[in-house]
């Protein structure tokens, strides 16, 4: 379960990642059919229904009269702008006015609006352990019929059941993430004959080539990374032991692990810190432009992969989202300034498995609007819309890779859209927040510190609940 502490955290990290102020956004309005002009003539659906022209896409939902349907969550700033303009188009064409509510204090607002009988019709649920604790407390009521048919149609077994809370279904995905790319310069690559590795160990071989190569700005290491996030601090070194133990041990190790059924002290968990211990607390190969190993903790993650950039250092790992924090003009592209692969599988040949984030929609009530606006939010017509605005992608395999806003964004969709891809949730998002939001973080930056590795494992392990 997670607290109001690990939310906040989770927030800043959300947050600051993809550059969006962290200020409440409240009573964003979509007004329904408010234009001035002239109302477009209606048109005739196959089933002889009149539908505005414009409409017919969403003529499935039906028409209100003058229904109202709040929707709440955790996103702010630009995106809650784009998040209102997702759903405009439902909103004239159905009549349902759709209000949206922005907070950065989500997980304690949502909890004091139930206890107060206040709940709003919709919620933006951005992490699976969250929507456990809001499920809860029996306010929550399970997926009609029509957002579990569009869940079972558009998504992955694995993205419904992180929506699925006992045997019960309760909320669809929204958006989603990709972690564990490899942030590196084409052009540095083409100069020194460098191939995006394969497997692991070839990112390894790459990285001692690269240290005894050297680089063109001051400091020089391969790689740049950083942990420092203000009360998050060590979050980005969660991220690395979670993409290194799922490609080692599998995803079934990964889920007893993140359900506390695989101990920290395992020699599986130690052998993933191990392997990030070869890059991370090496001097000859970190922290490129900024120092040794125990800078790590000092360096914001937004910062760190700037290096490449200066030439100080050739690799950053770090999510999709870090698209943003290039500075304005970089050419983000396979030929461009910069460019990402996933971290690469331990074995040639192993399926491509990725760690990543994302929301989930979840109702309090039944009404058949708040049902129409949840059915269209699971819908792919929703996810081309959204995504077409910009700034995220989604796991809907309705979605059409194009319409993301980035190559970066594409690629990330069509990896989500994989048929054998294994995709798993943020481990740390999913522990208890003792673990994942608190002791997790903290020992990462011990780790990189100099705290003995057994040190580090015992005292994750004994925060467990």
């Amino acid at each position: 379960m997670h607290d109001s502490t690990e939310r906040k955290a989770t927030q800043m990290k959300r947050i600051t990642k993809v550059q969006f102020a962290a200020v409440g956004v409240s009573g964003l309005l979509l007004a329904g059919c408010s234009s001035t002009e002239e109302p477009a003539a209606p048109s005739t659906t196959p089933g002889g229904g009149n539908v505005a022209a414009g409409c017919e896409d969403y003529a499935t939902y039906g028409t209100f009269q003058g229904d109202a349907v709040e929707l709440y969550g955790s996103i702010v700033g630009v995106e809650a702008e784009q998040l209102q303009q997702s759903v405009a188009k439902f909103s004239e064409c159905t009549g349902i006015d759709v209000t949206y509510n922005g907070t950065d204090q989500f997980e304690t607002e949502i909890n004091i609006r139930v206890d107060g009988g206040n709940a709003p019709d919709l919620a933006i649920i951005p992490q699976p352990g969250l929507l456990q604790k809001v499920v809860g407390t029996g306010a929550v009521v399970a997926a009609p019929a029509s957002v579990e048919a569009n869940v079972d149609k558009f998504w992955s077994v694995d993205w419904k059941n992180y929506g699925t809370v006992g045997s019960t279904f309760y909320a669809a995905p929204l958006m989603a993430s990709v972690k564990g790319w490899i942030w590196y310069s084409p052009t540095e690559f083409a100069a020194n004959g460098y191939e995006v590795p394969t497997t692991w160990q070839g990112m390894l071989d790459l990285t001692a080539q690269m240290a005894a190569n050297g680089g063109t700005g001051p400091n020089y290491k391969p790689w740049a990374i950083g942990f420092e996030s203000g009360t998050a601090t060590g979050w980005a070194g969660t991220d690395w032991i979670e993409d290194i133990l799922l490609r080692q041990q599998g995803p079934e190790a990964y889920d007893r692990w993140v359900a506390g059924d695989l101990d920290f002290t395992s020699p599986e968990v130690k052998q993933a810190f191990e392997e990030f211990g070869k890059i991370a607390l090496n001097p000859d190969y970190v922290n490129g432009g900024f120092g040794d190993p125990a800078s790590i903790v000092t360096t914001s993650f937004q910062e760190a992969g700037l290096s490449i950039l200066e030439g100080s250092a050739s690799l950053h790992h770090q999510a999709s989202f870090y698209e943003a924090q290039w500075p304005e003009g970089t050419n983000v592209a396979p030929d461009g300034d910069v460019w990402a692969f996933l971290t690469p599988p331990i074995n040639e040949g192993d399926p491509v498995s990725v760690t990543g984030g994302g929301e989930f929609v979840a109702a309090f009530n039944d009404n058949p609007a708040t049902v129409a606006l949840q059915t269209f939010m699971s819908s792919d017509t929703w996810a081309n819309e959204r995504v077409s605005l910009g700034g995220v992608i989604s796991a809907n395999k309705g979605l059409d890779p194009n319409n993301a806003s980035s190559p970066i964004g594409k690629a990330s969709i069509e990896i989500l859209q994989g048929a054998d891809t294994v995709f798993r949730f943020d481990g740390s998002d999913l522990m208890p927040s003792a673990v994942g939001a608190s002791q997790f973080w903290t020992s990462m930056n011990d780790y990189v510190s100099g705290t003995s590795l057994d040190t580090v494992l015992s005292d994750i392990e004994n925060s467990w609940p």
